[in-house]
């Protein structure tokens, strides 16, 4: 602990204190749920003021990788789980690689009619009949994700008969109606989560999360899910890989697609 002593230069001071405490973060110093030591000891090891280990410690948290309790302390959080945006695997097969264990809990399942979002993402006339599913993902008993997904029910005639905790979706879609999913168009935004979903993702309604909202193609180009998917931001992080492809001095940009397939 204290790989050195700060010393003035161009590098803020609190910034050296948090370069040092997120290196032994990362180097396991504490296992997640571990107090850190208080604030007045890191002040002293480090050398430096209160004011100065509180904007470090700050710094960690907005990253989400300590957690501070008011009258309680510091504490090492756990990682956020990884996850590669464009992954042909499945939730639970991304899970199992990362040694988790995948579940999915059935939160919703039911008959609705098109609104004007989904009715215009479906291609659907104002208040079609749809399925509305809402599943909420686990790894390790831990909710990640929420998804609510809306189907064209004269589309999936009988699917809200099939077990949606046991099978992938997607592969019911394509082994049972003939609807196999080979891409989808995502948008990706920070949202602030309504209480009922932060409820059911265990997440403070005040800490942000991300919103996936998608719609799935068949190779024919047949519109069949439109998905909106609450992720928590405090324990999910994803990777994106990508090509920059240049124009003279001025960058292209690319629309950029997921490989469905096993996706739900």
């Amino acid at each position: 602990m204290a790989r050195f002593q700060i010393a003035p230069g161009p590098v803020p001071l609190h910034h050296q204190v948090y370069q040092d405490l997120r290196a032994a973060l990362e180097a396991g110093e504490w296992e997640p749920g571990e107090r850190l030591p208080a604030e007045r000891e890191l002040a002293s090891r480090y050398g430096c003021s209160l004011i100065t280990v509180r904007r470090a410690l700050d710094e960690l948290r907005r990253e989400n990788r300590v957690i501070r309790t008011q009258g309680r302390g510091t504490f090492a959080a756990r990682p956020a789980i990884e996850r590669d945006l464009f992954s042909a695997g499945s939730f639970s097969d991304e899970m199992a690689a990362r040694g988790l264990r995948p579940e999915t809990r059935r939160v919703t399942a039911r008959q609705d009619v098109a609104s004007e979002n989904v009715a215009n993402a479906l291609g659907l006339p104002l208040g079609a009949p749809t399925i509305f599913l809402e599943r909420l993902r686990l790894a390790d008993s831990e909710p990640l994700l929420l998804e609510q997904v809306y189907l064209p029910a004269r589309r999936f005639p009988r699917l809200l008969e099939a077990d949606l905790e046991a099978n992938s979706l997607y592969e019911l879609m394509a082994n049972s109606y003939g609807a196999a999913v080979v891409h989808t168009r995502e948008t990706i935004e920070p949202v602030l989560l309504r209480p009922r979903e932060a409820r059911l993702l265990g997440q403070s309604a005040s800490r942000l999360a991300l919103l996936l909202v998608g719609i799935a193609f068949t190779a024919a180009g047949e519109r069949v899910e439109y998905s909106e998917t609450f992720v928590r931001g405090d324990r999910t992080k994803f990777t994106i890989d990508t090509t920059p492809v240049r124009d003279g001095s001025r960058f292209n940009h690319l629309q950029l697609t997921r490989t469905a397939a096993g996706l739900r």
